[in-house]
């Protein structure tokens, strides 16, 4: 089998990275099916995810690996890891324990866009109680 289809039909995990070393990983909670997040991993974020059974993912903005939950204990457990047919995206469905998001809300998708009526767009907030509050989560 060539690689191209071996990663296509193949039963070998062979994520492909980005040039920046990252796959996306769209983060859904098992019970519902809601879309709590969107994230990337790295080589290590993945390993570890499929070794420790939690989210692990990689910080752009920090340049740093992560566990989920680590500060905040709003923690991951991952029930079942998807790659998609190319495998450069990887789905994981998870136990949620508390918020996903960072900024205490259940899902990080709590602003719907809408037509504005000029053509423009704005956001509108959906489902967006906190049930944490950051500042006394994230104290620096």
């Amino acid at each position: 089998m060539s690689d191209h289809n071996e990663r296509e039909e193949g039963l070998s995990f062979q994520p492909r990275f980005d040039a920046s070393g990252l796959v996306t990983c769209v983060t859904t909670d098992v019970a519902t099916g809601e879309v709590l997040m969107v994230a990337h991993m790295n080589d290590e974020a993945l390993r570890r995810t499929v070794a420790t059974g939690e989210a692990w993912y990689f910080s752009r903005s920090r340049n740093a690996l992560w566990r989920k939950g680590e500060t905040s204990g709003q923690t991951q457990r991952v029930v079942e890891m998807r790659t998609d047919c190319d495998q450069d995206a990887v789905w994981l469905r998870v136990e949620q324990r508390g918020a996903a998001c960072h900024t205490g809300r259940r899902s990080c998708f709590y602003r719907k866009v809408e037509n504005a009526g000029d053509g423009s767009a704005r956001l509108a907030f959906v489902d967006a109680e906190r049930l944490f509050d950051p500042a006394e989560v994230y104290r620096k």
